[in-house]
């Protein structure tokens, strides 16, 4: 990047408290979607905000597709950021793929974090001899070819079942940042999302977590977070939401806040 990273991945840093609390978002969405809880959060912390590289806010010419077939690109990036902050412990809130992350980020630097707080993670999203993760290969391959063929009708589509609840300001605002996505990078991303298989990875985890879900989220089953409290290695919790949808920042930022807030506050 001919840029430093923060200025490349649009680095900011929000609030009048002490202590770091990090807010990354997950795919197809980029810094905004926190911004109807980020108020919440101003007056306790010191918010670190950024653009993962894939995000349609982010010059594309910055997304090297030699370098970020794996989430360890990405996890690479966050501890490279938190490094050129002087950022010694934080707090760490991830959505989806930056919900693994920030797990990968905290096998290898687990004195960095003070708390992991997980929102519709998945370590894998193929369903397996033993484990459900959502979706079979067949699925994923069709995902794929809508994205391929037509990625505006496919993201006309995707947007209300991911958003789930209905709430039509969240759909648009989804949409919005998809569009923004030059599309073969999207699909390349989801690629590496879907291929992904960081269940070996979970025992690693030291960091006390919390493990946020919705009642009915059409990318992560609710059997995914008994899976994650089952096979975290450090202490954790899980925190079942009664909303809908994979992106509750979006559609119920009240709710989602408050268990932020919860967790924390709170101790495992």
């Amino acid at each position: 990047m001919g840029q430093t990273l923060l200025e490349a991945l649009n680095v900011r840093v929000v609030g009048n408290g002490r202590s770091y609390l990090v807010l990354a978002h997950g795919f197809g969405t980029d810094q905004s979607a926190w911004n109807r809880i980020l108020p919440y959060f101003l007056s306790q912390y010191k918010v670190i905000l950024y653009d993962l590289v894939c995000a349609g806010s982010v010059n594309p010419d910055y997304f090297d597709f030699g370098r970020y077939t794996s989430l360890d690109a990405y996890a690479d990036d966050l501890l490279n950021i938190l490094d050129s902050l002087g950022v010694d412990c934080c707090a760490y809130v991830g959505h989806s793929i930056s919900a693994m992350i920030g797990i990968l980020a905290s096998v290898r630097r687990p004195q960095l974090f003070s708390k992991l707080i997980l929102i519709g993670a998945s370590p894998r999203f193929l369903n397996d001899k033993d484990y459900h993760g959502g979706f079979e290969e067949g699925e994923i391959e069709k995902l794929f070819m809508a994205m391929k063929s037509n990625y505006e009708s496919w993201i006309c589509g995707f947007a209300p079942l991911a958003v789930g609840a209905d709430v039509p300001e969240a759909v648009r605002e989804f949409s919005r940042t998809l569009f923004n996505m030059r599309p073969d990078i999207s699909l390349f991303v989801s690629r590496t999302v879907f291929s992904s298989d960081l269940r070996g990875v979970l025992g690693l985890v030291k960091t006390p977590s919390w493990i946020i879900q919705t009642a009915k989220d059409v990318s992560v089953p609710t059997s995914v977070a008994t899976y994650l409290k089952d096979s975290l290695g450090g202490r954790n919790t899980v925190m079942m939401l009664n909303v809908e949808g994979h992106l509750p920042h979006l559609s119920s930022p009240l709710v989602l806040a408050h268990h932020i807030n919860i967790a924390l506050s709170g101790s495992t």
